[in-house]
């Protein structure tokens, strides 16, 4: 790995975007615990998108223009879900829902479904390992640079929860902020929605 690679990796995984969001949502409303969750699952969501550039099925979606359009639109309808989900009472920032197994798994699914669902990120994985990876190197190369970047939003992703996790308590014990949080993060994931639904 290069030093290029890691931080050009690092400004990309650091920018907020709806992993970032939906973790540090639920490091709010659920704890560190399953901040972790929402962590694994987001970075885990990024894996079809490499493995699909590795093999060439991201091409597909930057020559199809009826195959971006699917999955774009399904990736839409998912982030208005969520921004739904979230800012309704008794939704995903739900302080008082049970911490069980179960729930764990649904956190998982959630974060890594909204990475399966955006187009854009197949896109980004095209055009971004080959400028650090020789043509000459292989798959075995770009798999390894792509393992590295999936590791480093994990570990990334946890230091935002991390910090989430660590307000929590001052949110919770304030109803009139929990509220805005609520509002904020539910609002954040719409704007998203909005603005992968005009994205080309």
């Amino acid at each position: 790995m290069t030093f290029e690679f890691f931080v050009t990796s690092m400004i990309v995984i650091l920018l907020p975007g709806t992993g970032v969001i939906y973790t540090m949502a639920i490091g709010l409303s659920r704890g560190f615990l399953l901040s972790i969750a929402a962590a694994f699952g987001c970075s885990l969501g990024i894996l079809p998108a490499a493995i699909a550039s590795i093999i060439g099925l991201a091409a597909l979606l930057h020559t199809s223009a009826l195959a971006f359009v699917s999955v774009k639109y399904l990736g839409v309808a998912y982030l208005f879900y969520m921004a739904w989900n979230i800012a309704r009472e008794g939704g995903a920032l739900d302080i008082h829902t049970p911490q069980h197994a179960r729930s764990v798994f649904r956190v998982v699914l959630d974060g890594m479904l909204l990475n399966v669902l955006n187009p854009k990120l197949s896109l980004f994985f095209l055009a971004f390992l080959p400028q650090f990876v020789p043509t000459e190197a292989g798959t075995v190369a770009l798999s390894m640079h792509a393992a590295i970047f999936i590791g480093l939003t994990f570990l990334a992703f946890i230091g935002y929860g991390a910090f989430a996790a660590l307000v929590r308590d001052y949110v919770v014990r304030r109803p009139i902020v929990l509220s805005w949080v609520r509002r904020s993060f539910g609002g954040a994931f719409a704007l998203l929605g909005a603005k992968l639904a005009i994205s080309d």
